[in-house]
């Protein structure tokens, strides 16, 4: 397996080098070469817009959700509850949803997605009462615009390159913070929360008329062999067995029990920052927006300008190290925070570390296994994101209510230390080997 993965992979980095590639003496690549190479650039660029898109309509939605919930009578314990609902409902739907993208490709996969989110948001519009606002939750099973996106950004990009592509995700991701964010604030101060429920509707059915219009049916690289099409459609898609199997590759186990354990206290604090906008820093929606909307700047700058330069010039072991240990410090530094400013002043910080995390994290599980299943991989990807939500909301909740804000810092920063020290070690004990 692991040798035909390596030669399917030899294969595509070979046509996309291009004229590179070419030994002296040899002709050029052919004109259709070319033009499949602008296709699949031009694939990637439509898909950057899709999902700076979907990233605007989910940040309009932070800015409805709580206010709205706050209108019906929610606390923060009954929110936090709320927000485990859509990461047990996304953690379910995540893998599945992967391996419907490998089997029947990108286009009707990132169709689903964005026509579960018209639905999400319709259900929100007219949100009148505590059930239609879990209610309104249910669409999220399918609602993995992002993790498509980046199966097919890692289906069309060189396996060098794959982190840079994918931070490029990251800068979309920024993008559609700023705009959704403001926007939101906007629309919901001056229009109200069902106006701007709406608006995220009519704008997730024009991403859905991208996807339609510009997205090829399938992006996988391999060229099917005799009998594989027909047997990779044959297997349901609730085939869990064609799931966990990934597991068995080589450093998956072991990556994502790291994405899991250090990336759990900082998904505690994001699920429930809304919460901590809301009563810890007295924000109110349109300074919540602009709050928001600082973040994508930072996001931008980081994912825009940093992470590929760094990748570009350390290992991605090396990488991860990093993004841990300034994790453990961002915990340390919003357990002793006071005031909205002083949080402005960890956000650079935070919004590295997160970045790189993801990034060097999605990668690494992305060149451990075929490139037939890097759609299931992304699904498992964005499952561990929801497992975080499933978990965060309920732990985050008792946290706050019971203990502070500081008490979620103090335990980001307990949990990356213990796993910086332990992969520390690792990385120190592998060195001499691999100087060898």
């Amino acid at each position: 397996m692991r040798h035909r993965t390596s030669y399917s992979a030899e294969q595509y980095m070979a046509k996309m080098r291009g004229r590179e590639e070419t030994a002296p003496g040899t002709s050029p690549p052919s004109r259709d070469n070319v033009t499949e190479q602008q296709k699949r650039t031009k694939t990637i660029y439509i898909v950057y817009v899709i999902a700076a898109l979907d990233i605007t309509w989910m940040f309009l939605q932070f800015s409805v959700t709580p206010y709205l919930a706050k209108k019906l009578g929610f606390n923060t314990l009954w929110f936090g509850y709320l927000q485990t609902t859509v990461g047990v409902i996304q953690l379910c739907g995540g893998p599945l949803f992967g391996r419907f993208g490998d089997v029947f490709g990108a286009r009707a996969a990132l169709s689903l997605a964005c026509s579960s989110t018209v639905v999400f948001f319709l259900l929100l519009a007219v949100a009148e009462n505590p059930a239609m606002l879990f209610i309104h939750k249910l669409p999220t099973i399918f609602m993995h615009v992002l993790p498509a996106c980046q199966m097919v950004v890692t289906d069309l990009s060189a396996p060098e390159k794959r982190a840079d592509a994918l931070s490029k995700l990251g800068l979309c991701f920024g993008v559609g913070m700023i705009a959704g964010s403001t926007l939101g604030g906007h629309l919901n101060t001056r229009f109200g929360e069902t106006f701007t429920a709406g608006f995220g509707a009519v704008g997730s059915t024009f991403s859905l008329l991208l996807v339609l219009k510009f997205i090829p049916k399938t992006t996988k690289s391999q060229a099917p062999t005799p009998g594989r099409d027909s047997e990779n459609k044959s297997k349901s898609i609730f085939n869990v067995g064609e799931i966990t199997r990934l597991l068995k590759f080589p450093g998956v186990k072991r990556t994502f029990l790291v994405k899991i354990v250090a990336g759990l206290p900082s998904g505690i604090f994001q699920v429930m920052f809304s919460i901590i906008a809301l009563d810890f820093f007295k924000l109110k929606p349109e300074q919540n927006g602009y709050l928001m909307a600082y973040f994508g700047i930072a996001s931008m700058v980081v994912q825009g300008a940093v992470v590929g330069r760094l990748t570009a010039r350390y290992s991605e072991s090396s990488l991860l190290l990093l993004s841990i240990g300034v994790s453990s410090l961002v915990g340390l530094a919003q357990a002793y925070m006071q005031d909205v400013f002083q949080f402005c002043l960890i956000v650079v910080p935070m919004m590295f570390s997160l970045s790189v995390f993801n990034v060097i994290t999605d990668s690494m599980l992305t060149k451990s296994v075929p490139a037939s299943d890097t759609g299931t991989m992304m699904g498992l990807c964005a499952s561990v994101q929801s497992l975080l939500r499933t978990v965060g909301p309920t732990a985050g909740g008792f946290m706050y209510v019971h203990y502070g804000v500081s008490s979620i810092g103090l335990l980001q920063f307990v949990v990356n230390i213990g796993v910086f020290a332990h992969l520390l070690q690792r990385h120190l004990g592998k060195t001499p080997d691999h100087q060898e």
